[in-house]
């Protein structure tokens, strides 16, 4: 059984100390990663098409996991009887962000792609804090040189669009240029419902591609299992979540909301399951906008969500 950090010196409540995402290491050195999983912030909107503030999604995630940082062994789950990140094997840390350069895109995206090396270089599993969606794009660069991933994609919009008006790394874009590249075995994309950011050619030029398609209600008549019976089994999965494939009334905070969608459980059951499926290798959360959010729900709906995700994946992915 792991000790509870408050068993022995401070107290070191959630709102004490500096705010990394669940109150875990900061390593300033990217050369001195020493984890299983390390997380980055990514803090660019400027792929955005509608509202911005995504910026300060990293800050208002990382903010909100502390809520989750009580000084535990581990966060027990009673209902499986197990005790997720327990404190004495658990090897996470949190890395700051990557450099934001105003109105370069080209330059911001690149260092977040180095960031995202230097985690696979530390022989880490990246977790990505967004920023808009386009913040996928250098994310999925990064694994150029490393074994074939599927990326499952938890969204309210396809993202599979080329090019407009000249824009190709922008927040409609990041699926479309992850089709492009070969070490991209496949892709699911799940949640894309009502009026979306593709249109009609996108989504046939998606399943020409070899994409699975599924909006919420289809996930829902399907079931959970059903669902996860379509994505190759013992193989790696990059996860990119939008936190709009939640329904509004539990994730306001977004730039782009969109009304019928996920709610908590259902998702968390999902990657539960996919955990056991698979290995995750990497992992980004974007979309977030705190701003529209005053209540804070947004920002802690992918705080809880991530804390839940990295516990199975450590607990559940094979090695």
């Amino acid at each position: 059984m792991t000790k509870n950090t408050y068993d022995q010196g401070r107290l070191n409540l959630p709102f004490v100390g500096i705010c990394t995402f669940g109150k875990y290491p900061y390593i300033e050195d990217w050369d001195k990663i020493e984890a299983d999983i390390a997380v980055l912030g990514a803090p660019f909107d400027a792929g955005s098409q509608f509202r911005s503030g995504a910026r300060m999604g990293p800050r208002g995630i990382r903010e909100a996991s502390t809520l989750f940082s009580f000084g535990h062994g581990g966060a027990y789950d009673h209902e499986d009887d197990i005790t997720y990140l327990p404190a004495d094997t658990t090897r996470i840390v949190d890395i700051g962000d990557a450099d934001i350069i105003h109105t370069d895109t080209r330059q911001s995206h690149a260092n977040i792609e180095f960031g995202v090396k230097k985690i696979l270089e530390a022989k880490a599993i990246p977790v990505v804090l967004g920023g808009d969606h386009s913040v996928n794009i250098p994310c999925i660069n990064a694994f150029r040189n490393e074994d074939p991933i599927h990326i499952i994609q938890i969204d309210a919009h396809l993202d599979f669009v080329n090019e407009r008006h000249g824009v190709r790394f922008g927040h409609g874009n990041p699926m479309y240029r992850a089709s492009e590249k070969e070490y991209v075995s496949g892709m699911t994309q799940i949640g894309i419902r009502n009026v979306s950011s593709t249109a009609r050619e996108g989504y046939i030029d998606a399943k020409e591609r070899g994409s699975k398609i599924f909006s919420v209600r289809q996930f829902r008549k399907m079931g959970i299992s059903q669902i996860l019976n379509t994505i190759p089994k013992n193989i790696r999965y990059y996860l990119t979540i939008d936190i709009d494939a939640f329904d509004p009334s539990i994730a306001a905070g977004t730039g782009t909301p969109s009304h019928g969608g996920f709610y908590y459980y259902e998702i968390l059951e999902f990657l539960d399951g996919l955990t056991k499926r698979g290995n995750v290798v990497g992992v980004d959360l974007v979309e977030v906008a705190p701003d529209y959010d005053l209540s804070g729900t947004t920002s802690t709906l992918a705080a809880q969500l991530l804390m839940n995700l990295l516990g199975r994946i450590l607990h559940n992915c094979p090695k």
